[in-house]
Order: structure tokens, then sequence, then C-alpha cells
């Protein structure tokens, strides 16, 4: 019984480390990519905890041209990304608090350690397949919209409990007659 508790925490240990080395399944959500050409919409995870910040694409077999993963780093700081357990290559967006392209880092390399960092702070990340920027045609100063963003896809909507009327609309009969 003595070596019973001991054995189960270095199987715990021993698992948990396990975990932390497979692909996770991220929440998805739409995201569109404004460019001076088109809208494009792609559905892409959100990483957002450390762990998944962490993770990213580690260990998956590769992205499809129409997804993506994006990171959301909260407030806006130097982004540090790698390649580490990534084997295929990708493409790289560096957004700001409003989901502006203020940098790009085309086809980097699988499992490279090399730091990817544009040198600015940011909001964020679109990690896509490699050639999709150009596949899109992305430049600098295009926009990224998603809720994470203060260009959020939802703008459009309107709220009719803060909306005020135009005129007034008392006298408009809405009965079936």
């Amino acid at each position: 019984m003595k070596y019973v508790l001991p054995l189960l925490l270095s199987s715990g240990l021993v698992f948990g480390a396990f975990a932390q080395d497979q692909a996770q399944s991220l929440p998805e959500s739409e995201l569109v990519i404004v460019t001076d050409d088109a809208e494009t919409t792609i559905t892409v995870e959100l990483a957002d905890d450390p762990d998944e910040l962490a993770t990213g694409l580690m260990y998956r077999d590769g992205i499809a041209a129409d997804r993506g993963m994006l990171f959301d780093f909260g407030d806006p700081r130097e982004a540090n990304m790698y390649m580490r357990n990534v084997s295929f290559g990708l493409d790289m967006l560096f957004l700001d608090e409003d989901g502006e392209v203020l940098a790009i880092a085309q086809h980097v390399q699988p499992y490279s350690e090399r730091l990817i960092n544009p040198g600015i702070p940011v909001k964020g990340v679109l990690e896509l397949a490699a050639g999709q920027v150009k596949a899109f045609a992305i430049e600098p100063g295009d926009m990224v919209q998603h809720p994470m963003f203060n260009s959020d896809v939802s703008e459009d909507i309107i709220d009719l409990d803060v909306v005020e009327p135009e005129s007034d609309t008392s006298d408009i009969d809405v009965t079936d007659e």
C-alpha cells in the first residue's frame, strides 16, 4: 500500500507532461480578412490562455487553406512566435487592437526555434497555412475582423434596447387587420 501513492503520483506527473505534448482542440469562430480586393471569411481556433498560447498549432499534421489560429494576448505585447513541433509552414499576421495588420511573416520554416517578432507590441497573431497571405492578397494596413478586436464584425448588429427612434412612432398602428 505504501507504494501505491508514489506510483499514482508519478503516473499523474507523467500523464500531465504527456498531455501537454498533444494537439489541442480550441473554440472556433469566424473571422473576416478585409483587403483592398476582397473580404474573406475563414474559421479560426482561438488561443487565449497561457497553455493554448504556448502550444498553438504544435503536434498537428497541417492546417486547411480556409482555417487559421488566432492568438489573443489580451493587452498588446511583443510577440515571440516560433515553430517548435510544427511540421508545416505558416504565414503569420501581427495585429493591433483594432485588427489592423501591422506586419507579416510568410512561409515560416517548420520546426524552427527562431523567434519571429515584428519588434512592436501587438494584440494578436493570426496564423494561416503557408501561401495564404499571397492567395488572399493580404498587406500591412489590411484589417482582420473578429470579436476580440475593436473592429468586431457584429458592429452592424443593431441593439434595439439602445437605438433611439428618429421620429415619434407612437402613432404607428402595428395591429393585424
